[in-house]
């Protein structure tokens, strides 16, 4: 998964700006610096998404000025959880109880910076009438 962002150029460097998430700003002194810190200043956002139970916008298409930049598939997996959850009108604790699992473990498949086995994101989603889907592009 992708979100696409504009790079610009800083008097110390490249801003790096998110349009689907206006929150994730970061910078680099150098373009390569600039993508590191890509991962983290959108995780970090969006994890206030998750705090705030706010839909979390979907990549849109690119315009010419912006790059594709990598979004972790298991942490994606849980922005399409979350965003689902939230369409569905379902509380973590209804999906706790619909899954058999204990409040602490859905606090954890819903933690964006927490690592989940995709198939366990999987589970939950089936649980609430959604299917994950995968394919190779």
């Amino acid at each position: 998964m992708y979100y696409f962002a504009k790079m610009e150029e800083a008097s110390d460097g490249r801003t790096v700006s998110f349009r689907d998430i206006p929150e994730a700003i970061t910078c680099g002194k150098t373009l390569e610096e600039a993508k590191f810190m890509t991962e983290d200043a959108l995780l970090t956002a969006i994890e206030f998404y998750f705090e705030d139970n706010k839909f979390i916008p979907y990549p849109s298409q690119p315009n010419e000025a912006e790059i594709a930049l990598y979004f972790p598939d298991g942490a994606y997996s849980k922005v399409l959880l979350h965003n689902a959850l939230l369409k569905k009108n379902i509380s973590e604790v209804q999906l706790a109880n619909v899954i058999d699992a204990s409040s602490f473990e859905i606090q954890g498949i819903l933690d964006i910076c927490q690592l989940t086995k995709i198939d366990v994101v999987g589970k939950a989603l089936n649980a609430i009438g959604k299917n994950l889907c995968m394919s190779v592009a």
